[in-house]
């Protein structure tokens, strides 16, 4: 597939991106910084211009040679998908209003561009902050564990309400044009040498990720999740919740339960390390499995 991927250069987008290339598609990076990566063509693209958006998704893939075939393709987008993880990625990196601006433009930009080009196929990120607990004023709990895609969405920051904000307008955009459009739920994203560097302080102590509900995803595994939206079609709109099938701490599901979930409903039983995260509707409906986890590279000090 060719494929329009915004935020390539990100934490998340520069591994994704280059998965994706090696996987034998063709991946254009929208970024404002380039990647520079062999397999990855870089276009500096403002999301916030509606104009710079459009235009950059109606054109031509690569940097093409006179003699590219690319450079036929005039009609409508030569892109088959956009995948969409651009963003402001936290609060306090801009002032708050503008982490809302930035995150609501770019992806309504985004979205009706490739919408109105045809393209019948667009990956967006979403985030675990939309539940409302990462970001919290204070200590929130969830309603109930394992958390699901049914959760109640009720954020307090300006991060997290751009991307309720940005599901609303990709639900919208579903619904006037039928396209597929899958919002991913990204817990909170691990790159593969940050188990070593971060993980020992969390399995001494597990109150470091309660904001997190205990959960993570690699980088690794988020490209495999991002792969299979890709290939599944028809789906319409749907939200799916991305994490590893693990925990990020060494304590178990039962000692987690009773120390932070205490007077919390537990809707089903759950494996001794099991996410509290739940990732069941992406087993189910895309096939998704996670391949990593920090247990490839750390000792589980209660095994």
């Amino acid at each position: 597939m060719r494929i329009f991927f915004t935020g390539g250069s990100g934490k998340a987008g520069h591994h994704v991106a280059p998965y994706l290339a090696a996987q034998g598609h063709q991946v254009t990076n929208a970024d404002l910084t380039p990647l520079g990566h062999p397999d990855v063509t870089d276009l500096r693209v403002d999301l916030t211009d509606a104009g710079e958006t459009y235009s950059a998704m109606a054109g031509v893939p690569t940097q093409a040679d006179f003699d590219d075939p690319d450079l036929d393709l005039t009609r409508g987008s030569a892109y088959d998908a956009v995948v969409h993880y651009a963003a402001i990625p936290a609060p306090m990196i801009r002032a708050d209003a503008a982490t809302y601006e930035i995150n609501v433009l770019s992806t309504y930009h985004v979205l009706e561009a490739a919408t109105r080009l045809g393209i019948r196929k667009v990956v967006f990120a979403s985030s675990e902050t939309t539940y409302g607990i990462c970001f919290a004023q204070g200590e929130r709990k969830p309603l109930y564990v394992p958390v699901d895609e049914e959760h109640p969405v009720v954020p307090e920051d300006s991060y997290a309400m751009s991307k309720v904000s940005g599901e609303v307008t990709a639900r919208s955009f579903h619904a006037r044009t039928g396209a597929d459009i899958y919002g991913l739920r990204i817990n909170n994203v691990i790159e593969p040498h940050e188990y070593a560097e971060m993980f020992p302080a969390f399995l001494e102590d597990p109150a470091l990720r309660r904001r997190n509900v205990f959960a993570y995803i690699d980088t690794r595994d988020l490209g495999q999740m991002t792969q299979r939206c890709l290939e599944t079609d028809g789906l319409g709109f749907e939200v799916f919740n991305v994490a590893n099938a693990d925990m990020s701490v060494a304590a178990t599901t039962d000692e987690v339960i009773e120390r932070f979930y205490a007077g919390v409903e537990v809707r089903k039983e759950m494996g001794r390390d099991e996410t509290f995260y739940s990732i069941d509707k992406a087993r189910r409906m895309l096939g998704y499995e996670p391949e990593h986890s920090w247990r490839d590279v750390l000792d589980d000090p209660r095994a």
